[in-house]
């Protein structure tokens, strides 16, 4: 209603005259009222309902927990493609696709005949190189010596005959009873009966020596040469036995008997194929988890920590960190660290290559001073928060933030505990987007 419109109704009042100074006060009254509920309207309620809507938290001491989650997978500790050492048949199988098998079980047997006939005839040979040795060993027996012994006596007595028979043909000889070609001739039948007695005593000699060092020696060096080709063949045909490296389940067949396999790389991942392999096994599975550059400081060996599978919703397993890569991993510009943990896992549940949730149980601070996580703002290249304050604008504060655990910051420095900080911050204010910690 308009200033006029009110002036003209309290002229039709049915009232005593008034004054007409009198009505001009209530006029100056009746504006100012007017004038005072449109400031509380449009000035003072605004300002009240701003200062209604700043939002703030009270800093305080709390006990944090660490938990450094990171995502993972599920990957076996170890695992070969199982292969013969030479290339042949597959003979035999004796486990399939998800059987459990002990270290040094047999899996199979390759065809081994031709490596039979080899060993016979390695054995053949190692037989006949022993026989000579201990033949050359043992020397001559003592009816050889014996038959040397008789020799050397009648080469002997030969010896003493044509001895005789030369004095008397020198006596002969010298009187002029005989021709000097007669003489001649006993004298050749002398020497050479004393010729024949020094050999069959030499080979007397020899037998009862034995055999020379260097003959034991090459008898010797042919026996081992043939233990050493008969070991090579046993050897080959105990490869032909095909057993575990390691304790685990057997996760892929590559062959059936009769399939021709070779030689392959040993280490490979469980999900590879290849033709030319018997199968692959798998040891012990272990969780594989890429932790965050900000958060490898807090991991150190043998700390808990918590699994989640996705494939079992609910159910949680247990295991501890047993290795922590020394060299990072660049995916994207974003830098982690390969950490492996173990997971008892008695009912086989969990498979390679399952995706995992991992939280790193890293231990707790006490009694430390907290304020939330959103309360934290960069501002000047300085962090820290906004104080506020009992009278007047709420001033900013930097800190020095610790470890970030959910929505609560851990403050080393720059605040007492008894302040409350802002959650809604001044225009043109940086909130923090990162921090350290969980």
């Amino acid at each position: 209603m308009s200033i006029s419109l009110k002036f003209e109704k309290l002229k039709r009042l049915s009232l005593p005259k008034l004054n007409p100074w009198l009505l001009g006060l209530l006029v100056l009254v009746s504006v100012g009222g007017i004038s005072g509920v449109a400031y509380n309207q449009f000035v003072v309620a605004p300002q009240q309902q701003a200062k209604n809507k700043v939002q703030t938290a009270t800093v305080e001491r709390s006990n944090l927990t660490i938990a450094v989650s990171a995502n993972g997978t599920v990957q076996p500790e170890r695992s070969v493609n199982v292969s013969p050492k030479t290339s042949g048949i597959l003979k035999q199988l004796l486990v399939k696709e998800g059987d459990l098998v002990k270290e040094n079980q047999i899996l199979a047997y390759m065809d081994d005949t031709n490596l039979q006939g080899q060993l016979l005839q390695a054995q053949g040979n190692l037989a006949a190189a022993k026989a000579n040795l201990e033949k050359v060993i043992g020397g001559n027996r003592q009816q050889d010596t014996a038959q040397a012994n008789a020799k050397l006596q009648d080469s002997q007595f030969a010896l003493r005959l044509a001895q005789n028979d030369l004095q008397r043909n020198r006596a002969l000889s010298q009187s002029g009873a005989i021709s000097k070609q007669t003489f001649d001739t006993a004298l050749t039948t002398r020497d050479r009966a004393q010729a024949q007695v020094k050999q069959d005593q030499e080979a007397l000699n020899l037998s009862q020596a034995g055999s020379r060092s260097e003959d034991v020696d090459q008898a010797r060096a042919q026996m081992v040469a043939a233990q050493g080709a008969a070991q090579i063949i046993q050897t080959d045909l105990n490869d032909m036995v095909i057993r575990a490296p390691f304790g685990g389940v057997v996760s892929r067949k590559f062959a059936d008997p009769g399939a021709f396999v070779t030689p392959t790389t040993a280490g490979s991942a469980v999900t590879s194929a290849s033709s030319s392999s018997i199968l692959s096994l798998a040891s012990t599975n272990q969780i594989v988890a890429q932790v965050a550059e900000a958060n490898i400081s807090q991991i150190r060996m043998g700390l808990s920590a918590t699994i989640q599978a996705d494939s079992y919703p609910g159910k949680t397993f247990t295991g501890q960190v047993v290795q922590i890569a020394t060299q990072s991993v660049v995916v994207q510009n974003v830098t982690s660290f390969e950490v492996k943990t173990s997971v008892p896992d008695p009912e086989h549940l969990l498979r390679s290559g399952m995706n995992v949730n991992v939280t790193f149980n890293a231990g707790e601070l006490k009694n430390v001073l907290v304020v939330p996580t959103g309360a934290i703002v960069q501002q000047d290249n300085a962090q820290g928060v906004f104080v506020a304050q009992d009278k007047g604008d709420p001033v900013f504060v930097p800190i020095v933030a610790g470890t970030t655990v959910n929505d609560k910051t851990e403050v080393k420095s720059g605040l007492t505990g008894t302040e409350q900080v802002l959650l809604s911050f001044p225009p043109g204010t940086r909130r923090v987007s990162k921090l350290n910690g969980g």
